[in-house]
């Protein structure tokens, strides 16, 4: 079957060309895995929208010798220019999906539709970063709670699909949300921080397997089927990158602002500015940049000591033009803490310390970017002159 199943995939047509896949070399790899197909092309030049037109195509060419749930296609691209075609054409009439389009592509890749509030939060903020194993998860977390020390409702979206990893951070592993009465769902809580996982619904040990289309309709749940009323803010933990997921869930929530976070080594900035690039394109306000993992403090001696560089943020920051929120340094402890379900800032023992104050210098500076602090006035009068108050 799978010569068949090759056959009809190499007849599949660039909807940008007219050329087939096989005339333009397209196809990387076409496999079994099971009774499983995954397949996979590169998609240079081809727009999220005619990429929709492809996979409608493939799953039509193939729906008699499969069951279309079974069909997995990848998508591999040298360039992302062609993932911010379709973002130019926003004022243009939006490409219609064939109607044979299956019901799970409509979930994730429907048409860009007008952003919307999300009912019950005052501000969302999309933390993203260019690559993963930056520190991304961990400093939303800590984040979330410094917000909260401050006296705001918090909540969060843990949108990184393929590694969630909210619910080991704040220790509810095995903890399955519910709905209420309205059929919202409840998101679970933790040292007074609302957050939704993907993490609830599956085994910590399986694989997520599913397409960007279907994962895309599970993130618009989390943020329009979930119960997030009374939140001040809504942190939105990106998966890295600057994909379909991405791109789909920042499209239909209206996005107040972003934080990218790096660490300081070129080889992580590289990435990070791709982060800062795509929520210009995006046109998100964008609140700064973060140097996470900027030093390591020994927990001996106290010294600090420069791992992955530095300064390397703070020269990105002057030349994306954007605003630079600081560093947090690294700690045993605020490793420790996101292993056994304690996140650093919620220990209050902590209090003082270097990733502490590194944090709450953050949490002012996102303050500040929504509800400026007013510029000091000078009107004292004949007794304050004298007295020198105005100084």
């Amino acid at each position: 079957m799978l010569d068949q199943i090759k056959a009809r995939l190499n007849q599949i047509k660039n909807p940008a060309t007219g050329a087939t896949f096989e005339a333009e070399k397209r196809w990387q790899h076409i496999a079994m895995d099971g009774d499983k197909l995954v397949a996979q092309y590169n998609r240079d030049g081809i727009s999220p929208a005619e990429k929709r037109v492809v996979e409608a195509e493939i799953q039509k060419a193939l729906g008699d010798l499969m069951v279309v749930d079974n069909i997995m296609v990848k998508t591999t691209s040298s360039q992302s220019q062609d993932v911010f075609k379709a973002l130019d054409k926003q004022g243009e009439a939006p490409t219609k999906a064939p109607e044979t389009q299956p019901a799970q592509l409509k979930v994730g890749h429907g048409t860009i539709d007008k952003k919307k509030p999300v009912p019950g939060v005052g501000k969302i903020i999309a933390i993203g970063s260019g690559k993963g194993g930056v520190g991304k998860s961990t400093f939303t977390s800590n984040l979330a709670l410094s917000l909260a020390k401050k006296g705001h409702k918090v909540g969060i979206i843990d949108a990184d699909i393929y590694g969630p990893s909210l619910p080991m951070i704040f220790g509810k592993r095995d903890e399955k949300p519910r709905s209420n009465s309205e059929r919202k769902i409840i998101p679970v809580e933790s040292f007074g921080i609302k957050f939704m996982s993907f993490g609830f619904f599956i085994n910590e040990q399986d694989p997520v397997i599913w397409r960007g289309p279907m994962l895309g309709g599970v993130l618009n749940q989390f943020l329009f089927d979930v119960d997030w009323s009374g939140t001040d803010y809504l942190l939105i933990d990106l998966p890295p990158g600057t994909g379909d997921i991405q791109l789909s869930m920042i499209q239909n929530a209206h996005v107040d602002g972003s934080i990218v976070i790096s660490t300081p080594q070129d080889i992580a900035l590289l990435d990070a500015k791709k982060g800062v690039e795509m929520f210009k394109k995006l046109n998100l306000p964008i609140i700064g940049m973060v140097e996470n993992m900027s030093s390591f403090i020994c927990s001996n001696c106290g010294t600090e000591h420069h791992i992955f560089g530095e300064g390397g943020v703070a020269k990105a920051v002057e030349q994306l033009q954007i605003d630079f929120l600081g560093q947090i340094p690294l700690e045993i402890e605020l490793r420790t803490g996101s292993d056994h379900g304690l996140p650093y800032m919620s220990q209050d023992q902590f209090q003082g310390r270097p990733v502490w104050t590194s944090f709450m210098h953050v949490t002012e500076k996102v303050e500040n970017f929504f509800n400026p602090n007013p510029a000091p006035t000078n009107k004292g009068g004949f007794f304050s002159k004298i007295l020198g108050l105005n100084k």
